[in-house]
């Protein structure tokens, strides 16, 4: 379905739950498959937590893990290890597109028997679980956190462990302390020192406990984009987050002051306010190599404030549900932006114009659907395939009709 948004005005002081945020939430899911001792709260309801869970569950050979790429990273792990059974882990169309070979070079390297069914380097993958017994293995420091968190995820449950080398510059460091940080949380036995992560193996019982997962940062993003384009003195409150969060993304609250938005934290909670107005000579410059997801957020903010922005670390962005270099540039370009995009950037020049009811194409990603929608309160606009929302925040549309938006 299409989104219609006619132009709209938010109301004043609402409050939005978001659930758990996906990353936590897949990482955990795993864990709970690997140590079922352990319960989770506050899971994700997003399309991607919803197929781990059942995928984790489900005993088939065969696995459809659809447009869910951290699924089909973190599950090749998981099959690898499960002992005997043979797995076909397969998805979409453009999931067959996105590159896993450095994941199945590593765990190959580690023992592992995985092929390819169809192109070398590409899912469908082939698993035959077996006993990994190998510890030591190397992999570039600047790809996908995800390959990483694939590893580790699984390394308490290898023979002897693991020993993981990264070479060269490390990117999205977050997220692979996100990794950690969840497997001291359930009593795994871990350390990263300069470029070696190491992961004991685990030779004691797990204690049986609770783990509640936090609200997702990604998610909150919209939020921010929505109040940094309302007038001096809107304000929304949403949660449930920590001050001490283990999300990358969390850099929102520090990167929205650049756009006048203050964040205060109280009683599990964020309440997002416009304080000021940017001026328009303002730029806006980031790196965003360890919270690349909230770049096509922010993009879409600078061009509804007319600011310049110019922003770094975005290699990753290339193989994502969609090239999002590519496809930022494509939409922002149809509502009259200029934007200048290399494999790790993306520049986007000043403008004072923003085209009147633009069809935004979505590209079945759903952050192309939900970084757009906030130019709702400046134009109308249209979002093509409005539902693939679903993807990461189900309730997406029903929280905007909250707090003012005028959708058809």
């Amino acid at each position: 379905m299409d989104v219609n948004i006619q132009k709209s005005k938010l109301h004043n002081h609402q409050e939005i739950q978001i659930t758990g945020s996906k990353s936590e939430s897949n990482r955990l899911l795993l864990l709970q498959a690997l140590y079922p001792q352990i319960n989770i709260n506050n899971v994700s309801n997003s399309d991607d937590s919803v197929l781990m869970r059942k995928a984790l569950v489900s005993d088939e050979e065969l696995i459809d893990i659809h447009h869910a790429g951290t699924a089909m990273r973190f599950l090749t792990a998981y099959f690898s290890i499960q002992k005997d059974r043979e797995t076909i882990i397969t998805g979409s169309p453009r999931m067959k597109e996105r590159p896993i070979k450095i994941l199945v070079d590593a765990l190959a390297a580690l023992g592992a028997e995985i092929s390819y069914l169809e192109n070398n380097g590409f899912p469908p993958l082939k698993i035959i679980g077996k006993v990994l017994t190998k510890h030591k293995v190397t992999l570039a420091a600047n790809v996908s956190s995800q390959y990483i968190s694939a590893l580790l995820l699984i390394a308490s449950k290898l023979e002897n462990g693991l020993e993981l080398t990264l070479e060269g510059k490390i990117t999205s460091i977050p997220y692979i302390n996100m990794t950690l940080s969840l497997l001291n949380s359930v009593g795994v036995e871990t350390s990263f020192v300069e470029n070696i992560i190491t992961v004991k193996p685990n030779t004691i019982d797990i204690e049986p406990q609770t783990l509640t997962v936090e609200s997702d940062w990604s998610s909150a993003s919209y939020f921010y984009g929505l109040i940094a384009l309302s007038d001096v003195g809107t304000e929304i409150t949403i949660g449930s987050y920590k001050s001490e969060s283990l999300q990358g993304d969390s850099v929102l609250a520090d990167i929205y002051e650049k756009f006048g938005v203050t964040t205060t934290f109280l009683n599990e909670s964020i309440t997002l306010r416009k304080v000021l107005n940017i001026d328009a000579n303002s730029k806006i410059e980031l790196d965003l190599k360890n919270a690349p997801d909230i770049a096509q957020t922010i993009a879409v903010t600078a061009f509804g404030l007319g600011l310049e922005c110019y922003m770094i670390g975005l290699h990753t962005l290339k193989i994502k549900e969609t090239d999002r270099l590519v496809a930022l540039k494509t939409e922002l370009e149809k509502l009259g932006a200029e934007v200048i995009i290399t494999d790790l950037s993306l520049h986007l020049k000043p403008s004072d114009k923003i085209n009147s009811g633009i069809k935004i194409g979505t590209y079945n990603d759903h952050r192309m659907a939900m970084a757009f929608a906030p130019l709702g309160l400046k134009v109308p606009i249209v979002i093509e395939n409005a539902d693939v929302v679903s993807k990461s925040y189900p309730q997406f549309w029903e929280d905007f009709k909250t707090i003012g938006f005028n959708l058809k």
